[in-house]
């Protein structure tokens, strides 16, 4: 497994933040189908429907939304870096744990799955169990674009 970028989204990321940056959300995985075939998918609802991805459904799970990308430009390393806050799922898990394999990144466009864009896959291979939860997103942002 790895970290990626949708095809859907190749060239976007930098465009869909600049055009609303409150609109990221992040949605974790318990279960994923193979990297080369779930960067394929267009939207939420279409890679939902597919059997070997699964939302996670622990204890206190719920998607963060609504949350504020930023860019910034870096002249001298001719790039431009995409982060967000780190996220926080408390109390995850207790009564009913996952074992989860990704963390999705995407923009919601509005409030329905086939309206939410993926817009990058990462590995977060952890499993609940009634503890804080967290994300730590990279110093350096979740995606560069060179």
């Amino acid at each position: 497994m790895a970290d990626g970028v949708f095809n859907i989204s190749l060239g976007r990321v930098v465009e869909k933040i600049a055009d609303n940056n409150t609109k990221l959300f992040i949605m974790l995985m318990k279960a994923n189908e193979a990297e080369t075939t779930l960067i394929d998918r267009t939207d939420i609802a279409d890679m939902l429907l597919e059997v070997g991805n699964t939302e996670a459904d622990f204890t206190n799970y719920t998607r963060k939304t609504g949350l504020t990308g930023t860019i910034t430009v870096d002249n001298t390393n001719d790039k431009v870096d995409c982060d967000l806050p780190d996220q926080t799922w408390v109390s995850a898990g207790g009564a009913t744990n996952n074992t989860l394999t990704k963390a999705i990144i995407g923009y919601e466009d509005a409030a329905a799955d086939n309206t939410r864009i993926p817009l990058t896959h990462h590995d977060f291979v952890t499993t609940t169990g009634g503890t804080d939860l967290s994300i730590l997103i990279d110093a350096a942002g979740f995606f560069s674009a060179t």
